[in-house]
């Protein structure tokens, strides 16, 4: 396979199928990490989080089927699966999902080469996000917060202020003049 994929750093929600077009007694050779990784160097992925690069026979799921699977377990729109339907139903053998969280937010270009064979690329369904009121006011932002108003200080503080800079003035000149009598 010649086409290069791009994932960019951001990617999310993104599911990818593969064809693994080898006899099923070389899967678990395929997908073994003892030192090299042959699943990896198929797809020519840089970074690859095995947990979310899941290899399996797609005749394990009978009634289900591979379009109930991307539907049921990853939130694929019947509108996209609808498009692929044909071709997911007659997948037959191991095939692999791997989803964007694979990937670990490195941007990378994929090489894949056989055995994988890509079959469809889906978008997750992700539900708009709304912010709904919060429960309690207490925890709301005034809309229009004022700002606390500082009052004058009264006359006694004033006086205060005075009496003090007075005193250490005083002091200052005592200071002083103990230091020129010595």
């Amino acid at each position: 396979m010649s086409n290069k994929i791009q994932i960019s750093a951001t990617e999310a929600g993104v599911v990818r199928v593969f064809a693994v077009d080898i006899p099923p007694d070389q899967i678990a050779t395929f997908t073994a990490r003892n030192g090299s990784w042959p699943l990896r160097a198929a797809l020519g992925a840089e970074t690859l989080d095995p947990e979310h690069a899941v290899v399996f026979d797609a005749d394990d799921l009978a009634d289900l089927g591979l379009p109930g699977y991307l539907h049921d377990g990853h939130a694929i729109p019947e509108d996209q699966i609808e498009q692929m339907r044909a071709k997911l139903m007659a997948q037959d053998g191991t095939v692999m999902v791997i989803t964007s969280p694979a990937f670990g937010g490195t941007a990378q270009t994929l090489n894949p080469r056989a055995p994988l064979r890509l079959i469809a690329t889906f978008t997750e369904q992700r539900d708009p996000i709304t912010f709904d009121a919060l429960p309690d006011a207490s925890a709301r932002t005034p809309e229009h917060e004022e700002k606390p108003v500082r009052k004058a200080p009264s006359d006694a503080a004033m006086s205060g202020r005075v009496a003090t800079i007075v005193l250490l003035v005083l002091a200052i000149l005592v200071a002083v003049m103990v230091w020129v009598a010595s």
